[in-house]
C-alpha cells in the first residue's frame, strides 16, 4: 500500500493524540484514581500505535506498545500511579514526539529509546525504574554503541546526492563542530543564532543532534553540522565565534568520498539490537496490522469532515482577495459618483458577498493560542520538580485567536519567559513562607484582544525585579552610565534586562536567570511587529506583556481627515466619536483634557503629532475620536469624519517601519494613500 498519500494526515493526527496524552497525564497526576482518565490515555496510545504500524513506523509503534502495557497495568489496578511512574511515561511521550517530528521533517522516525524502554519494562514488572541509566539500558538490550567516528550521524541517500551535486557545482562541504561554554544558559537560543549565521553563508545539510533536539535543548554543550558553502573555513569560524557563550568552533573539510568508504566498512558489522527488534516485531506483525487497520479507518472517517490546507495557499488566497477589496472600494466610489441605481444595487450586492467571503478567509487563517499554551502545563510541572518548587500555572484566554503565521513564531519567546518566571521569579517554598506568602507560587498566562492587537501576559507572584540590583549590573557592564541610571524610571531600568546577555542571576542554573535569553525574546517579538513591556513590584512579582498585531490584512476603520490628508483609525480601538467646543477643553498638568462621561480624557492633536501643514483656520469646533487601550483612554482630535470603510492593511516596509504611531497604510478607492494610526502607541 502506498502510504505517502496519508503521511500528512498521519503526522497531524499523531500530534493531536500526543497532545491529548500529555493533557490527560497531567490530569491523572492530580487524580491518580480516576480510571476514566487512564482509559482516555490508553485509547490515544492504542490509536497512535495502530496508525504507526500501518504507516510502517515500527520503532514508533513498538515504543507506544511498551507505554500501552504500563497504562493497561494501571487501569487493571496492577500498577499504582505515582510521580516516578508518570515521569517515565512523560519521557516516553517526549520520545514519541521527537519521532513524529523527525517523520514530519522527512526522516524515518528512528530513535534510540533503549533507556526509557527498559524503565517501562521494569514498571510493567512492578520494579523501581529509578536505577536505570543509559549505560545499563544499553547493556540490558545488548546494544552495540556507535564508535563515535561519525559525529555528523548517518547521511541518507538524498543528503549524499545533495553533497555530490554541490561539489560538482563548485561548492565546498565542511563538517563544523560547535562547543558552547559550560555556563551557557538557554542553549537553544545560541543554537538558533549559530544557524542564522550558517544559513547566511550556505545551506545546512545535516545536524547532529537533530534540529528538533537542538531546539528543545536535548543535547549537552556540543553539536555539529554539515554545511555546503562557497565561503572559506576561516571566515565561517570567525562569524560563528561572534555569538556569545561559544567556547570553540572546529571547521574541517568534509569529503563525501571518504564518508561513503567509511560507511561501507561499517556496514559489515551487524547490530545486535536490530536483530532483536526484528525478531520481536515479527511475531506481532499480523495482529498489530489488524488492529491498526480498524483504527486507521476510524481516523479517516473523522478526518473526512475537515480538510487541511497548506498555509501558503491561504496566503495566495488572501493576497488575491486584498486586490479585490481595493477594486471593491473603487467601484463603490464610482457608483456614488455616477448615481446609477442599477449599478449601485449591483455594487451593494457584490459588497455583501465579498464581505462574507472575507470573513471566511480571515477565519480560516485564525487559530486559538491554545495550540501554543497547551505545551506549558507539562513544562511547568517538570521544571517545578527540577527546581524543588511548588508552582501552579493558571491559563486564561486560551481561546483568543491569532493569525497562524504569528502562532508559529511565539512559542519560543513564551518558553523563555515562563522559564524565567519559574527559575528566578518564584521563590522556594521556604523563602515564600518566610515572606508570609503561600508556599505554592502562581504563574498566570493570559491572552486577550485589545484593539487590533493581541496581548499575552506572563505574571508571577514571586520576588519581582530589584531596581538597584539591575542598575548596578547595567553600570558594571557598561550598558548605562551611573549619571544616566540615576534619572531612569523604574520601567526604563526593568527594560535593561532585555539587553543581549544581560542577567541578574547570582548563580548559573540549567534553567535560566531573569533576563538571560530575553534578548532573543525581544528580537523575535519585534520581528513580528510586536513589543515587550515589563512591570514589576519588588517582593510581589512581575508581569511581562507581549503586544502582537493580529496581522489581519483587511480591517474595518474610521476614515478621518486632517487638513487635506486622510488617516484611518481601526474601529476595534474606537469607543465613540464626538464634536466638542473649544471652551470645553480644560488644562490639567500641562495637558489638554476633556470631561468624558465623568472621566478626564487627555486630547491628542493629530495635526501636531504628524506635523500636518495647516491650510485652513480652525472654526472653534473639534471632531474627536475617543479610543481606548485597556483601562486607558485618549481623544484623537481630527478636522472631520469621512466614514467607516474596510481597507487593506499594507506594510510600510523596512525603511519606514519606525514611523511613530503609524502601523501601516492603505490604498483608497480613488487611488489615494491613507496612513493607518496605531492608537496604542498614542495612548502610551
Amino acid at each position: 500500500m502506498d502510504t505517502n498519500q496519508y503521511l500528512e494526515m498521519f503526522i497531524d493526527e499523531s500530534k493531536e493524540h500526543l497532545q491529548a496524552i500529555n493533557e490527560n497525564l497531567l490530569a491523572l497526576e492530580n487524580d491518580p484514581n480516576d480510571m476514566n482518565i487512564v482509559n482516555e490515555v490508553f485509547r490515544s496510545a492504542h490509536t497512535l500505535k495502530g496508525m504507526s504500524a500501518t504507516m510502517g513506523y515500527e520503532d514508533l509503534a513498538n515504543l507506544t506498545h511498551k507505554m500501552e502495557n504500563v497504562l493497561d497495568g494501571i487501569r487493571n489496578h496492577k500498577i499504582f500511579v505515582n510521580s516516578d511512574i508518570l515521569d517515565v511515561v512523560f519521557s516516553s511521550v517526549d520520545d514519541l514526539e521527537a519521532m513524529v517530528n523527525d517523520i514530519a521533517s522527512g526522516g524515518d522516525g528512528k530513535r534510540d529509546v533503549s533507556e526509557v524502554v527498559q524503565k517501562l519494562l521494569l514498571i510493567e514488572k512492578g520494579e523501581d525504574p529509578k536505577g536505570v541509566t543509559e549505560k545499563t539500558a544499553i547493556e540490558s538490550t545488548n546494544t552495540v554503541e556507535n564508535d563515535g567516528n561519525d559525529k555528523m550521524g548517518i547521511l541518507d541517500e538524498f543528503e549524499i546526492t545533495v553533497l555530490e551535486q554541490s561539489k560538482e557545482q563548485g561548492f565546498d562541504s565542511y563538517h563544523i563542530t560547535v562547543k558552547l561554554r559550560d555556563d551557557c544558559l538557554l542553549r537553544g537560543a545560541r543554537v538558533f543564532m549559530v544557524f542564522e549565521i550558517l544559513e547566511q553563508v550556505g545551506e545546512v545539510i545535516k545536524a547532529n543532534p537533530s534540529v528538533e533536539d537542538l531546539e528543545e535543548e536535548r543535547f549537552d554543550y556540543e553539536f555539529s553540522v554539515v554545511l555546503v558553502t562557497k565561503e572559506n573555513a576561516e571566515d565561517i569560524e570567525k562569524r560563528i565565534m561572534k555569538v556569545s557563550e561559544i567556547e570553540s568552533v572546529i571547521v574541517n573539510v568534509f569529503s563525501i568520498e571518504e564518508y561513503k568508504k567509511d560507511q561501507n566498512n561499517k556496514n559489515e558489522i551487524i547490530n545486535p539490537i536490530e536483530e532483536k527488534k526484528d525478531s520481536a516485531s515479527t511475531s506481532k506483525e499480523s495482529s498489530s496490522k489488524s488492529e491498526s487497520g480498524k483504527e486507521k479507518t476510524k481516523g479517516q472517517n473523522v478526518s473526512n469532515k475537515t480538510i487541511r490546507v497548506n498555509i501558503e495557499r491561504l496566503d495566495i488566497l488572501m493576497n488575491l482577495f486584498e486586490e479585490l477589496v481595493i477594486d471593491r472600494g473603487r467601484l463603490e466610489q464610482i457608483s456614488n459618483d455616477l448615481n446609477n441605481a442599477e449599478l449601485h444595487e449591483t455594487v451593494e450586492r457584490m459588497s455583501r458577498i465579498s464581505g462574507d467571503l472575507q470573513n471566511i478567509i480571515l477565519n480560516m487563517r485564525m487559530v486559538p493560542v491554545e495550540q501554543v499554551f497547551n505545551r506549558f502545563p507539562r513544562m511547568v510541572r517538570q521544571l517545578a520538580r527540577d527546581l524543588n518548587k511548588k508552582i501552579s500555572l493558571e491559563i486564561f484566554g486560551a481561546e483568543t485567536e491569532l493569525d497562524r503565521t504569528v502562532i508559529d513564531e511565539i512559542g519560543d519567546p513564551l518558553v523563555h519567559l515562563i522559564r524565567n518566571a519559574l527559575d528566578h521569579g518564584i521563590e522556594t517554598p521556604e523563602e515564600r513562607i518566610a515572606k508570609g506568602k503561600p508556599e505554592e507560587g502562581t504563574v498566570i498566562l493570559k491572552a486577550y484582544h485589545s484593539g487590533n492587537h493581541v496581548f499575552i501576559e506572563i505574571e508571577d507572584d514571586g520576588a519581582g525585579i530589584n531596581r538597584e540590583r539591575v542598575l548596578k549590573k547595567a553600570i558594571e557592564r557598561g550598558v548605562v552610565t551611573a549619571e544616566a541610571g540615576a534619572n531612569m524610571t523604574d520601567k526604563q531600568v526593568y527594560e535593561l534586562i532585555l539587553a543581549s546577555g544581560f542577567s541578574t542571576a547570582d548563580k548559573i542554573s540549567d534553567v535560566s536567570g531573569r533576563g538571560v535569553g530575553l534578548d532573543v525574546v525581544k528580537s523575535t517579538i519585534e520581528s513580528l511587529s510586536g513589543s515587550v513591556s515589563i512591570e514589576s513590584k519588588y517582593g510581589h512579582g512581575s508581569i511581562f506583556s507581549i503586544q502582537l498585531p493580529l496581522t489581519l490584512s483587511i480591517i474595518s476603520v474610521m476614515l478621518v481627515e486632517i487638513q487635506e490628508e486622510k488617516y484611518a483609525i481601526p474601529l476595534s480601538s474606537i469607543i465613540e466619536t464626538a464634536i466638542i467646543k473649544k471652551q470645553d477643553i480644560l488644562n490639567a498638568h500641562n495637558q489638554k483634557v476633556i470631561d468624558f462621561r465623568g472621566k478626564v480624557v487627555p486630547l491628542v492633536f493629530l495635526k501636531d503629532i504628524f506635523e500636518v501643514p495647516v491650510i485652513a483656520a480652525e472654526d472653534g469646533l473639534y471632531s474627536v475620536v475617543i479610543v481606548r487601550k485597556g483601562e486607558k483612554m485618549a481623544g484623537l482630535v481630527v478636522d472631520s469624519f469621512i466614514g467607516q470603510q474596510e481597507i487593506v492593511l499594507k506594510s510600510l516596509g523596512n525603511y519606514l517601519n519606525s514611523a511613530f504611531a503609524i502601523s501601516g497604510a492603505t490604498i483608497l478607492g480613488n487611488g489615494q494613500v491613507a496612513l493607518i494610526i496605531d492608537c496604542n502607541a498614542l495612548i502610551k
